[in-house]
C-alpha cells in the first residue's frame, strides 16, 4: 500500500522534491548527536509556501503524518519519528530566501529554511545584528530555531528565540495559511498566537516564514577568560560583573576543568589560557564606543584583589577571542567524538546553579564510580549542561542502560530543585515521557486542549512533545 502512496506523492510533487532512496534519506533521518534515528516513508522538500500547503493537504488526504524538519541539528529526537509506512518528513531547506530587511525598523523577514548564519550575515551587511548565536548556526534553520525556542550563548543579554521573534507565517494542519507578520514591537490585540507555535516543536503546524528583531551592530566586544576556585565563586563573580560592566555582559559561560581534555581532542594544540578548577568565558559588548575594555579590566582587577579570581586573560585580538571560544565549542564536539554519553540540558534559578552542579557530581561519584561528570553551560541564564561520560572499557549497550538511570537521577535532582529538564533543547521524543509524568493534571489538560484545537487528528509530528 505504501508504495502506491509513494508513487502518487512522487507523481504529484516530482522526483526532485520527494526523496525515498535510503541512501539519500540518511542525512535527514539521524540527528546531530547520532543517538536518534527516524524511519519515514519519504522526505519532501517544498520550495514555496504554496508547496508546503499542498504537501500538508496531500498527507492529510492519504493519512500520512507530517514531521516538520529544519536543519536537523536537534538533540532530543524532535524530528526522528518512527513510522516507515505512514510518516513524511517535510524539510524546508529549499525554502531559503531572505525576504527583506528594514534597517530603520530593525526587523528582518525570511523563509523558515534560511540558516541562522544567513540571517546573521544579511543583518550585518546593513550594519545590524541578529544576536541568536548557536554552535550549529551554519546549518540550523531559523524556522527550526523558532519551533524549538532555541537558546544559545547570548540569552543572558537578548533572551531566547521567543524574545526575538516579531511574527510568524504558519501552514496549519488543515493546510490553511496563517500570516502573523506585522513587524510591530508593541501589539496588544488579544492572544499572541505566534507564541503558541514558538517552542511547539512542529506539533501545531509548519512555520514557513519568520520575522525577527534586529539590533544595532556591536562596535565594541571584550572577551575574557577567567579562572576561579569553584562554581560558587563563579556565580559570585557573575553577580558582580553584571553591575561592574554596566549590564552590558552578553555571555557568561562556566566550564569545569574536567572538560578541557575533550576540547583538546578536537585540536590537540589548543592552548588553555589559565589553570584553575573552574573556567569562565565572559563577553561584554556595546553598539557604541564606551571604552568597554576599561570596564572589564577594572572589574577583573578588583575581583582579583578580593581573591575571587585565580587568573584572568582579556583578549587582545579577535583571533585570541576566537581561540577562547574554540575551547567552549571544542569540548562539545569532543564529547560527540568520544561516543555515547549522558547529555542533559538543565535549568535552575541563578542562585541554585552551583548547588546543582555539586549535587550532580556527588550523585555520579557515589552511585556510578568510573563515570566522569562534565559540567559546563550558560550559567549567566541558569543553564547547566551536566553530561556524564562512561568508562572507556564499558560495552556500549551496558553504558546506555546505565546512562538511562543516570539521566533519570539527574532529572529527579533538577526537578526537586524546582528547575527544568530542558533549558533550551526542547522535549522532543527522548524527554517526553519523563516530562509528561512530571506535569500536573491541569497542565496536561491545557496542553491537550491546545493540541486538539489546532491539530485534532494528530497529523503534525505525532509522538513529539505530547504522548
Amino acid at each position: 500500500m505504501h508504495r502506491s502512496t509513494l508513487d502518487l506523492m512522487t507523481e504529484e510533487f516530482g522526483e526532485a522534491v520527494v526523496l525515498a532512496d535510503l541512501g539519500t534519506l540518511e542525512r535527514y533521518l539521524r540527528d546531530w548527536s547520532g543517538d536518534h534515528r527516524g524511519e519515514v516513508l519519504a522526505v519532501v522538500r517544498p520550495a514555496s509556501v504554496a508547496d508546503v500547503q499542498r504537501t500538508v493537504r496531500f498527507c492529510r488526504q492519504y493519512g500520512l503524518s507530517v514531521i516538520p524538519q529544519g536543519g536537523n541539528t536537534g538533540l532530543v529526537a524532535g524530528a526522528a519519528g518512527r513510522a516507515p509506512d505512514r510518516a513524511v518528513i517535510v524539510n524546508l531547506e529549499r525554502l531559503n530566501r531572505i525576504r527583506g530587511i528594514d534597517a530603520e525598523n530593525l526587523s528582518l523577514r525570511a523563509d523558515a529554511g534560511c540558516t541562522l548564519q544567513q540571517i546573521k550575515d544579511a543583518s550585518e551587511a546593513l550594519d545590524c545584528q541578529f544576536p541568536l548565536a548557536l554552535g550549529a548556526q551554519g546549518s540550523c534553520q531559523v524556522g527550526g530555531n523558532a519551533a524549538t525556542n532555541a537558546g544559545g550563548v547570548n540569552v543572558l543579554r537578548y533572551g531566547m528565540t521567543r524574545d526575538l521573534v516579531l511574527g510568524l507565517e504558519v501552514v496549519l494542519p488543515d493546510g490553511e495559511f496563517w500570516n502573523g507578520f506585522s513587524a510591530l514591537r508593541k501589539d496588544n490585540r488579544g492572544y499572541d498566537l505566534k507564541q503558541l507555535f514558538i517552542g511547539s516543536e512542529g506539533t501545531l503546524g509548519i512555520i514557513t516564514g519568520v520575522e525577527v528583531k534586529l539590533f544595532p551592530r556591536v562596535k565594541e566586544v571584550e572577551t575574557a577568560y577567567v579562572g576561579v576556585r569553584s562554581f560558587t565563586e563563579a556565580m559570585a563573580l557573575f553577580r558582580r560583573g553584571r553591575s561592574a560592566c554596566a549590564d552590558l555582559m552578553t555571555a557568561f559561560e562556566v566550564i569545569g576543568a574536567e572538560c578541557m581534555p575533550f576540547a583538546q581532542m578536537i585540536k590537540p594544540d589548543l592552548r588553555i589560557p589559565i589553570d584553575a578548577p573552574v573556567h569562565i568565558l565572559m563577553e561584554a559588548s556595546s553598539s557604541g564606543r564606551l571604552g568597554l575594555r576599561q570596564f572589564v579590566v577594572d572589574f577583573l582587577a578588583e575581583a582579583s584583589e578580593d581573591n575571587l579570581v585565580v587568573d584572568a586573560v582579556v583578549a587582545e585580538t579577535i583571533a585570541q577571542a576566537r581561540s577562547f571560544w574554540a575551547i567552549r565549542e571544542g569540548l562539545v564536539e569532543g564529547q560527540g567524538r568520544q561516543g555515547f554519553h549522558v547529555r542533559t540540558d538543565l535549568s535552575v534559578r541563578l542562585s541554585d546553579v552551583a548547588a546543582l552542579i555539586e549535587k550532580g557530581r556527588l550523585l555520579v561519584a557515589s552511585r556510578y564510580p568510573g563515570w566522569t561528570s562534565l559540567a559546563y553551560g550558560h550559567a549567566g541564564d541558569g543553564n547547566v549542561h551536566f553530561n556524564v561520560v562512561p568508562p572507556s572499557t564499558l560495552p556500549e549497550a551496558e553504558a546506555r542502560a546505565i546512562g538511562a538511570e543516570i539521566e533519570k537521577a539527574l532529572y529527579d535532582l533538577v526537578t526537586r530543585e524546582g528547575g527544568s529538564i530542558s533549558a533550551e533543547h526542547g522535549i522532543g521524543r527522548s524527554r517526553r515521557d519523563y516530562w509528561w509524568a512530571s506535569v500536573s493534571p491541569v497542565h496536561r489538560r491545557l496542553l491537550k486542549a491546545v493540541k486538539s484545537a489546532l491539530d485534532p487528528d494528530d497529523l503534525m509530528n505525532p509522538g513529539c512533545l505530547l504522548p
